[in-house]
C-alpha cells in the first residue's frame, strides 16, 4: 500500500508541534498582553480564565458544526463580546496569537524538521492539514523554522472555514498538491477525528501518532488507522525512498 502513496499530509498540534504547558512565565506574559490589548482592568489570570470558559463553548459549537469562525468573529461574538467591536476587530489576529500563547509555548517536535527534510528528499509531496483558530501562526512558524519550502499544500481550518473531520479539508489539500486522494496519506494524533475525515475523503492511508495516554486505549473498528506510530522518525520506515525514483 505504501508504494502507492505520493503525498504525505501531517497535522500540526501534537504531531509536528508540541505544547509545553510548564512555561509559566510565558503563559503569564501572554495573559497580561491580552488584558492590555482589550483594555480591561480585570486581573489577567481571572480574565483569561473566563476566556477559557467561553472558548470551550466555542469549541463545542465548532465541533458540532465542523466550522471554524474567522478570528474577528471568534473575538467579537464568542470571547470578548462585551468590548466594542471596532476596538477588537483590528486586534483579532494578535489576540488569537496571545490566547494560544496563554495555553503554553509551542515548539517543533523532536526530529520533526529532520523527518520532513528526508521525506521531501525521497520525493514525496508534503502538506499540512490542521484544525487551528489562528490564520498566521502556522505560516509564521513554518517560515521561521525554515519548513515553508517543504510543504506544497497547507490547509488550515482557520483559513478554509471547515474543521476536521469534514472531508472537504482533505480533498482540498489533495487538490492543491495535485495528487489524487487515494495516493495520499495523513498523519494525525486523534483516532476518531483524523481516521474519520481521512477515510471519508478517500485517502489511501491514515497513520496516528497518539498521545501516550491514548496509545493503548481500545478503539472501535471505524477509528482504526492503518498504522500507529510512537515517534515521527518511524515515518522514515513507513515511507522508504526514493519514491518512484524521485528525490535525491
Amino acid at each position: 500500500m505504501n508504494e502507492a502513496i505520493e503525498a504525505i499530509f501531517l497535522d500540526v498540534g501534537n504531531t509536528l508541534r508540541i505544547l509545553l504547558k510548564e512555561d509559566l512565565p510565558h503563559r503569564a506574559a501572554a495573559r497580561a498582553r491580552i488584558a492590555e490589548l482589550v483594555g480591561t482592568d480585570a486581573d489577567p489570570l481571572a480574565f483569561c480564565s473566563e476566556l477559557d470558559r467561553r472558548y470551550k463553548d466555542y469549541r463545542k459549537w465548532a465541533f458540532q458544526e465542523l466550522t471554524e469562525a474567522p478570528e474577528t468573529e471568534l473575538w467579537t461574538h464568542w470571547l470578548a463580546p462585551e468590548f466594542p467591536p471596532e476596538r477588537i476587530e483590528p486586534l483579532a489576529h494578535e489576540l488569537t496569537y496571545q490566547f494560544r500563547q496563554s495555553m503554553g509555548r509551542r515548539v517543533t517536535a523532536e526530529d520533526g524538521k529532520h523527518v520532513v527534510e528526508v521525506l521531501h528528499q525521497r520525493g514525496y509531496t508534503l502538506g499540512i492539514i490542521s484544525n487551528v483558530i489562528t490564520t498566521q501562526e502556522v505560516p509564521d512558524w513554518l517560515r521561521d523554522e525554515g519548513l515553508e519550502p517543504f510543504f506544497k499544500s497547507v490547509v488550515l481550518s482557520s483559513q478554509f472555514g471547515r474543521r476536521k473531520p469534514h472531508p472537504s479539508l482533505y480533498i482540498e489539500a489533495a487538490r492543491r498538491a495535485n495528487v489524487p486522494p487515494a495516493r495520499c496519506a495523513y498523519v494525525g494524533d486523534n483516532f476518531s477525528r483524523d481516521v474519520e475525515g481521512t477515510r471519508a475523503a478517500g485517502f489511501g492511508m491514515v497513520i496516528i501518532l497518539p498521545d501516550p495516554a491514548d496509545r493503548d486505549a481500545p478503539q472501535p473498528e471505524e477509528y482504526q488507522p492503518d498504522r500507529v506510530i510512537h515517534s515521527l522518525t518511524e515515518l522514515l520506515d513507513v515511507f522508504p525512498g526514493p519514491m518512484n525514483g524521485k528525490g535525491s
